[in-house]
C-alpha cells in the first residue's frame, strides 16, 4: 500500500453521475475498493478517444492505491459482438483471428499510453455460464422474457429505468419506432439473448444457440469478479444510455434490487475539427497512428490538460503544446540530475486529485515546482535540500499523473540521429566562440540557422544548452 498514514485519511471526493452531484467517496468496505471499466469491443485498432477513460482511470486507480488497503479494478474485453461477426465474415476467419489480434493491440496501445494494466481483464466469452445464469435469474424474477429465441429485459419492470441518464422512460418508448421486432412486447425492451445462425458464434442455453446481448455481459463479469454491488462503475459518457442504464436495470432486478453501482463516473468527449470523435464519422486519430509520429507521454499529457467530465479538443496544436511542456520540464530535471531525490508525492498534489481528479490543477502545480527549480538554478544555487526538496515534489507529482518517470536524455534525446546532433553542437559551439571573440554578426548569423532548424538555444547557469522545438 502506497502513502503515509496522513495521507490516507484525506477524502477523496468524486462526482456521481447518478446523483449529480460531487460526494466524499467511501468503499462499502472500508479495506476494499472494486473498480468496473468498461473496455473496448475489439474489432479494430482503437483512436485516441477511447484512450482518455483508461488514462484518466488509470489515475485513479493509483490514486485508490495510495488511500486504500486494497483495490480490485476491472476492465473487460468485449470479444463477441456483431461488429467482431462482420469483420470475421468479411475475412473469412474465426472471429477469434479477430478478437485475439485487437486485444493485442489495444493492450500494446494502452502501454505505449502508459496505461497499467487492471488486475482482471475478463472477457465475455470466458463468462458465457455467468451470463445464461443471469439471465435465468431475471425471467424467474419476472424482470424478462423469451420469445422466438430471444431473452429480453422488461423495461416497464423497473421502476427506476432512466434515473442514471435522466431519461423519461414513457418518453424513450413514445418515440420509438412502430414497427418494433415481432418478439418485443414493449419498443423500450432490450436484447439479453439472441439466437445465431450457422455463420454466427452459438454457444447452447435454455432457448436457443445464441449469444449475449452487449449489457449484459459487463454485468455478468462484474458481478462474478467484483460482486453484486460494486463502488465504481466508470466509462465514457457515450456510453451513459443506454449501456449503463442497461446494466443497472438488469443487475439491480438480478440481485434482489441490489444497487449495482454506488458511484458512476463518465468521461467527456475527444472532439475533432469540432466534433465528437468517432469511427462511424470517420474523424478519428488511432493511437498507434499518434504514436508513430509523437511521443506517447505527450499524447498521456494531452489526454490530461482538461478536466475528465469535460469535452477536450483534440489537436495538432495540443500535442505539440503537451512536448513542448514536457521539453521544458525535462530540461529542468536535466539540470537538476546531479541532485539526489526520491519521488513524493505533495500533498498539494493529492489534494487537486481529491478534488475530483483535478488533473489540469495538478499539471499546474508540475509547471510551479519547475519554474520555482529553474528560479533557484538561475540565482545560482546548485545543490541543497532545498532544490533536493522540489525535485522529489516534481517527480512525485509526475508520478501521480504517470509522467515524467524516464530519465531526462531518454526524452530529450528521443529519436536523436548521432550525426545531426554532432553538426548541431559543432554550430552551437562556433557560436558561443564568435561571441566570446566579439564576432556578433556571426553568431547572430549561427543563431539564426539554428532557429531555422528548430533549434532552441538557452542559456543556464550550468552552460548553453541546445533542443529542438
Amino acid at each position: 500500500m502506497e502513502g503515509s498514514p496522513a495521507e490516507r485519511t484525506r477524502t477523496l471526493h468524486l462526482y456521481n453521475s447518478l446523483s449529480r452531484t460531487v460526494e466524499p467517496f467511501a468503499p462499502l468496505d472500508p479495506t476494499r475498493v472494486t473498480m468496473y471499466v468498461c473496455g473496448p469491443t475489439v474489432y479494430n485498432y482503437v483512436h485516441i478517444g477511447n484512450g482518455r477513460g483508461p488514462v484518466v482511470f488509470d489515475v485513479l486507480a493509483s490514486a485508490l492505491r495510495r488511500r486504500f488497503v486494497q483495490v480490485i479494478y476491472a476492465r473487460n474485453i468485449t470479444d463477441v459482438d456483431d461488429k467482431i461477426n462482420q469483420a470475421a465474415n468479411e475475412q473469412q476467419v474465426p472471429i477469434s483471428a479477430i478478437t485475439d489480434r485487437f486485444t493485442n493491440a489495444y493492450l500494446q496501445d494502452m502501454a505505449a499510453l502508459g496505461v497499467r494494466r487492471p488486475d482482471i481483464e475478463p472477457t465475455a466469452t470466458g463468462h458465457i455460464s455467468h451470463i445464461i445464469a443471469m439471465i435465468e435469474q431475471l425471467i424467474e424474477s419476472g424482470h424478462a422474457y423469451a420469445e422466438q429465441g430471444h431473452v429480453l429485459f422488461s423495461v416497464e419492470s423497473f421502476a427506476e429505468y432512466g434515473r442514471l441518464s435522466g431519461r423519461n422512460p414513457d418518453e424513450l418508448l413514445a418515440g420509438a419506432r412502430v414497427d418494433i421486432a415481432p418478439y418485443k412486447r414493449n419498443p423500450g425492451d432490450f436484447v439479453l439473448w439472441k439466437p445465431s445462425d450457422a455463420t454466427q458464434p452459438g454457444w447452447e442455453s435454455p432457448w436457443s444457440v445464441g449469444r449475449p446481448g452487449w449489457h449484459i455481459e459487463c454485468s455478468a463479469m462484474a458481478a462474478a469478479h467484483l460482486g453484486e454491488t460494486i463502488d465504481i462503475h466508470a466509462g465514457g459518457i457515450d456510453l451513459q444510455f443506454p449501456h449503463h442504464e442497461n446494466e443497472i436495470a438488469q443487475s439491480v432486478c438480478a440481485h434482489g434490487g441490489k444497487p449495482f453501482a454506488r458511484w458512476w463516473l463518465h468521461n467527456g468527449m475527444l472532439n475533432f475539427a469540432g466534433a465528437k470523435m468517432s469511427k462511424s464519422i470517420g474523424n478519428i486519430e488511432r493511437i498507434r497512428d499518434l504514436v508513430e509520429r509523437h511521443p506517447s507521454e505527450a499524447l498521456r499529457y494531452a489526454l490530461l490538460s482538461a478536466h475528465y467530465r469535460q469535452p477536450l479538443e483534440w489537436s495538432d496544436n495540443l500535442i505539440a503544446q503537451s512536448v513542448r511542456t514536457l521539453d521544458r520540464l525535462y530540461g529542468t530535471l536535466r539540470d537538476v540530475e546531479a541532485i539526489a531525490a526520491s519521488p513524493a508525492i505533495p500533498a498539494a498534489v493529492e489534494a487537486a486529485l481529491d478534488d475530483d481528479l483535478n488533473t489540469p490543477a495538478v499539471l499546474a502545480l508540475i509547471a510551479g515546482y519547475a519554474a520555482d527549480l529553474r528560479k533557484r538554478l538561475a540565482e545560482g544555487q546548485t545543490d541543497g535540500p532545498e532544490l533536493a526538496a522540489l525535485k522529489a515534489d516534481l517527480l512525485g507529482a509526475g508520478l501521480a499523473m504517470g509522467l515524467l518517470q524516464q530519465a531526462p536524455a531518454e526524452w530529450l534525446q528521443r529519436g536523436a540521429n548521432t550525426d545531426d546532433d554532432a553538426r548541431i553542437q559543432a554550430l552551437v559551439d562556433e557560436r558561443i566562440a564568435a561571441k566570446a571573440a566579439r564576432d556578433f554578426t556571426r553568431a547572430d548569423a549561427l543563431r539564426d540557422q539554428l532557429a531555422a532548424e528548430g533549434i532552441l538555444i538557452e542559456d543556464t547557469p550550468q552552460g548553453v544548452r541546445w533542443r529542438r522545438q
